[in-house]
């Protein structure tokens, strides 16, 4: 390299050098301004949709949208809580991903640790649900081969305490996919809208989280039969179940995403929800029988300390017990154990919360029927 060079590369990087002042000075100032902006009441909105061309859909009060141009700078979703500026209504900054915030009492869980081994009783249930949820999420080049679409989802149904909840997990656990778990009752919202955005964000998440199950316990709390009479209540009520069938329809055979959920009031059901296309499939939940009592117990007592313990006798003295009661009775039967002063679970101890169980139990029927 010549002297000449040098000098033209030495000047070259003092430009360069002076220029790279002159850009930090400008960023200063930029991040200077946008505090500025910052420090000065700004308007709170939520992020209603992006268009496919980029342009964000804002809504900043009720009854009030603003379309605002793509920006390369904030990339907002849908969902999302921001801030507009006062008068422009340019976004500032993303105040929280509104999908987690705004479905607060939703739960996504990663990977649910229940197992088939945790079911007992349920065979033929679990082999629907394997059908319905596990073959389309592990293996959906069979349904391709066949020529028939995947099941989208099904509909849990059966008395309090059965096992519907625990099977979902399980199924989940099975195909190693995330779990969504929300109750209908949640998305009964006081204000017009609130219910319907969040059952979007739902579906959104689960987009987002793919593979993924969403799971709607008690469902009857929002999606009861349509009537003619028609209460100010109901019509938030109808709106969020509109926006559930619309959602159902519009990721109907999703690769990846499947929709249960589950109900003790099959016959209040609304009969949009049941057809074919929404849940593929009924799946009903009985009282266990004596060798599925049995079978529970088990379960629930293979890490108790037992002595002398006939399971049997539990099980055909516990007619018209749930698998809910049935671990509730050896929990109970612990605790007595625990108050005596014991280390082991005896006969004597299931025994007598087994008696406290029925007495409760015909108490509270006295109550009911009196």
């Amino acid at each position: 390299m010549t002297e000449t060079d040098i000098k033209t590369v030495q000047k070259r990087l003092g430009f360069l050098e002076k220029e790279n002042r002159v850009l930090k000075q400008e960023i200063e100032s930029y991040k200077q301004y946008l505090d500025n902006l910052k420090t000065k009441p700004l308007i709170i909105g939520s992020v209603e949709r992006i268009l496919n061309d980029g342009r964000i859909v804002v809504s900043h009060s009720p009854g009030n949208r603003v379309l605002l141009p793509a920006s390369s700078l904030i990339t907002p979703m849908a969902g999302d809580s921001v801030t507009l500026h006062g008068q422009t209504f340019q976004i500032i900054e993303i105040l929280s991903r509104k999908i987690r915030g705004h479905v607060a009492s939703m739960e996504l869980i990663e990977m649910p640790t229940e197992t088939f081994e945790d079911i007992g009783g349920l065979d033929d249930q679990i082999q629907a649900m394997r059908e319905v949820i596990e073959l389309p999420l592990l293996h959906p080049d069979l349904f391709e081969k066949i020529g028939i679409d995947p099941p989208s989802g099904a509909l849990l149904s059966g008395p309090p305490g059965t096992g519907k909840t625990l099977l979902a997990k399980a199924i989940a656990n099975s195909t190693q996919a995330r779990f969504i778990h929300l109750v209908g009752s949640d998305l009964v919202q006081k204000f017009i809208g609130e219910g319907s955005r969040m059952v979007r964000e739902v579906f959104v998440l689960a987009k987002e989280n793919i593979p993924a199950i969403i799971f709607i316990d008690e469902i009857d709390a929002i999606a009861v039969k349509r009537t003619d009479d028609v209460y100010k209540g109901d019509r938030e009520v109808q709106r969020t179940f509109m926006q559930l069938l619309s959602e159902l329809d519009g990721f109907a055979n999703t690769e990846g995403i499947m929709f249960l959920a589950a109900t003790n009031r099959e016959d209040v059901l609304d009969p949009a929800i049941l057809r074919p296309g929404r849940f593929d499939r009924i799946i009903r939940f009985d009282l266990p029988n004596e060798a599925a009592r049995l079978m529970i117990l088990q379960i629930h007592a293979r890490k108790m300390n037992l002595k002398g313990v006939d399971l049997k006798i539990i099980a055909r003295k516990a007619d018209g017990f749930s698998g809910a009661q049935l671990k509730a009775l050896c929990t109970e039967s612990g605790m007595r154990g625990l108050r005596e002063g014991k280390t082991e679970v005896t006969q004597d101890l299931f025994e007598k919360a087994l008696v406290e169980f029925l007495d409760k139990e015909q108490s509270v029927k006295e109550y009911i029927y009196t």
